[in-house]
């Protein structure tokens, strides 16, 4: 289907008074929409889950009072139809409270037909919006994918330029940004668009690797150069020949090693542990780290020279809190990839669930909200992804998180908070909240290990201050 085809509003009327249904029937079909009815609860619920009208009007004082139910199983056969309620005069306080549970307007009965038609007028009116944006979200999708990477903010969009200037020509790459920026997407893009692109690309995860092996994880060992070495073994450098190698975290990687490091990409040669063969190396490498290499310098952690070495071409990935406008973006190609692996057909995020997803400050950035959207799709049983599909830590108000008398305070603090309060909810469990979160343990150790409001944080708890003497 394309923005151009045309999109037809189906009205589903459930009332047990033919004479109101005749009414709405009148008033509705002149004017192209395709208007369905229902006598009674049972026939109006089926109707909802075959034909999946946009909008249904509800006689809310249905026989038995089963207003309240009948609009529960509608928003959960489908959250994204916009329900109208026809209430008696005295029952509006009634109407007020179930469309905080989920109906979008109310209509006293007998219904004035202005009225009628221009409430659903309007309601058709944003559906369509709705299905023309869905529509354009999908071919932007096509536009503003690159290399596996979704996004067409400006910063997104220098991040695939320098790509695509760097690819053919680089040795050495510094990818930097926080974790679950996308730092792996763009090294395989870089492998992709490089003339090395029919290699293997390798990686090595250098917060892995245990200190006293790392020489012979990179470069590999002959047989007898230690006590275990019973056969030759080739490390990361000769299996990633004539490829890419992605050094994974190298702020990670102990100094000794980077100095081994900074020898073999000046020469281009390795050598085995325990053997004197000099061996030629073609590999193009890529560094990647979430730390401030600089500030590791200055502290003596991080070799300057091979920071150099490295960082003669350097991509720097954004936040996802600094690149908003892509979130809408990210949201579609998520959906569309979980519903097609978890064989669902979800059509989509409702727009209460959306304007929660838009106010999140996402401390774990896309990795964060690919594992929110999995659990969503996992979890979603009809079409609509809505807030109750959502993990349970996301569901509290943004409000909730800080205090009344200090409504603002830096992001920084506020992701402290946020982070607290998920390690609260995952009972103290530092792994379980680094995945919640989409962020590395190292990464949370070291968030936790701020302070709130000149605070300690000791063990995921905030500190009570001591009296002044």
């Amino acid at each position: 289907m394309t923005t151009g085809e045309a999109f037809s509003i189906t009205v589903l009327a459930i009332d047990d008074d033919p004479a109101c249904r005749e009414v709405i029937s009148d008033a509705l079909s002149r004017d192209g929409f395709k208007v369905l009815s229902a006598r009674d609860s049972s026939e109006g619920l089926q109707l909802v889950q075959q034909e999946h009208p946009q909008i249904v009007l509800l006689d809310w004082m249905m026989p038995g009072g089963k207003g309240g139910a009948l609009l529960e199983g509608i928003l959960e056969a489908d959250s994204g139809t916009e329900v109208i309620l026809m209430v008696h005069p005295t029952a509006t306080e009634s109407a007020v409270a179930a469309i905080q549970n989920g109906a979008s307007e109310y209509l006293t009965k007998p219904l004035e037909v202005d009225r009628l038609w221009r409430m659903v007028d309007g309601l058709a009116a944003e559906a369509r919006q709705r299905h023309r944006t869905l529509q354009l979200d999908r071919e932007l999708l096509d536009s503003y994918q690159f290399e596996g990477i979704v996004g067409r903010s400006p910063l997104m969009l220098e991040v695939y330029s320098r790509i695509r200037r760097v690819a053919p020509h680089f040795r050495t790459v510094l990818v930097t940004g926080t974790t679950g920026t996308g730092k792996e997407l763009v090294a395989r893009a870089l492998h992709k668009r490089s003339p090395y692109a029919a290699g293997p690309f390798v990686v090595c995860n250098c917060s892995a690797v245990v200190e006293t092996i790392f020489e012979s994880e990179l470069f590999g060992y002959v047989k007898g150069a230690f006590t275990g070495a019973t056969q030759d073994k080739i490390g990361y450098f000769e299996y990633a020949q004539g490829g890419t190698l992605l050094l994974d975290e190298i702020g990670e990687m102990p100094l000794t090693t980077q100095a081994k490091l900074l020898r073999v990409l000046q020469s281009q040669e390795i050598q085995r542990v325990g053997s004197p063969t000099v061996r030629k190396t073609d590999v193009r490498v890529i560094a990647s780290t979430n730390r401030d290499l600089r500030a590791m310098m200055a502290t003596g952690q991080f070799r300057e020279d091979l920071y150099y070495r490295l960082s003669m071409v350097e991509i720097h990935l954004p936040l996802l809190a600094e690149r908003k406008e892509d979130v809408p973006l990210l949201q579609r190609y998520f959906v569309e990839h979980f519903a097609g692996q978890y064989k669902k057909p979800i059509r989509g995020i409702t727009r209460r669930a959306q304007a929660l997803l838009a106010r999140y400050p996402w401390p774990g950035n896309v990795r964060e909200l690919e594992n929110v959207l999995g659990n969503a799709c996992m979890m979603v049983e009809g079409k609509v992804i809505d807030i109750s599909d959502l993990p349970e830590h996301m569901r509290y108000s943004l409000s909730e998180l800080i205090s009344a008398e200090e409504k603002w305070v830096s992001l920084e603090e506020f992701e402290l908070r946020y982070a607290l309060q998920v390690l609260e909810h995952t009972d103290g469990n530092k792994v379980r909240a680094a995945e919640v979160l989409g962020i590395s343990r190292a990464t949370l150790y070291r968030l936790i290990g701020q302070k709130v409001n000149g605070q300690k944080v000791i063990d995921g708890k905030v500190q009570p201050s001591l009296p002044k003497q």
